[in-house]
C-alpha cells in the first residue's frame, strides 16, 4: 500500500540514497558529487512547518520524497515556494511521484502559498509530464545554465498558481 507522511530524521539514510542516485545518474539535480549524511542533515533542518518535507511509503519502505523550499529568500517572495520530487529508480512508474505531488500541493494550499515553481532540466520529460498532470504551466527556460555529464543543460520553469 502507498501512502505519504511527514519525513522524519530516521528517513534520511534512504532519502540520501535516493538523492545520491539522482546525483550520479540524472540531471534532476545539479549537484555533481554525492552528498554526505551530514550535508543532508543540514538540508533536512531547513524544512518544517513552512517548508514541508514528505515521504511516500510503499509497502512500509520509503520510496520517494517531496518538499517545498524557499524561492529566492526575499520577503516579497513569501507566498512562493519551489517544489522538488525524487523517486527511487526501482520504484518509478508506480504512481509515487503523483501521490507526492498531489499531497505537497494540498499542503501548499493549506499553508497559504500562492505560487509553486518547478525547475526541470531539459532532458527530463517524465518530470514535465508529472507537473503538467497537476496543472503546472510552462513559464520559461534558461538555456545552458547547468553543466553535467559533459553537456550544457537547459532548465525549464513550470508554475502552478494555487486558486481557492
Amino acid at each position: 500500500m502507498l501512502h505519504t507522511r511527514d519525513a522524519v530524521l530516521e528517513d534520511l539514510p534512504i532519502m540520501l540514497d535516493i538523492y545520491n542516485e539522482a546525483v550520479r545518474d540524472l540531471t534532476a539535480t545539479f549537484d555533481l558529487e554525492e552528498q554526505t549524511l551530514e550535508e543532508r542533515k543540514s538540508w533536512f533542518s531547513k524544512h518544517g512547518e513552512k517548508y514541508p518535507l514528505i515521504v511516500a511509503e510503499l509497502d512500509g519502505q520509503a520510496s520517494g520524497y517531496c518538499g517545498l523550499s524557499s524561492f529566492r529568500g526575499k520577503p516579497g517572495y513569501a507566498y512562493t515556494a519551489e517544489v522538488s520530487v525524487y523517486v527511487s529508480s526501482i520504484q518509478q512508474g508506480k504512481g509515487i511521484g503523483s501521490v507526492l505531488l498531489k499531497e505537497i500541493l494540498q499542503r501548499a494550499f493549506d499553508l497559504g502559498y500562492h505560487t509553486i515553481i518547478g525547475g526541470i532540466s531539459g532532458d527530463n520529460p517524465q518530470s514535465v509530464q508529472l507537473h503538467k498532470k497537476f496543472g503546472f504551466t510552462y513559464a520559461g527556460s534558461l538555456k545552458e545554465v547547468g553543466y553535467k555529464f559533459g553537456e550544457w543543460q537547459d532548465v525549464h520553469f513550470y508554475q502552478y498558481i494555487i486558486r481557492p
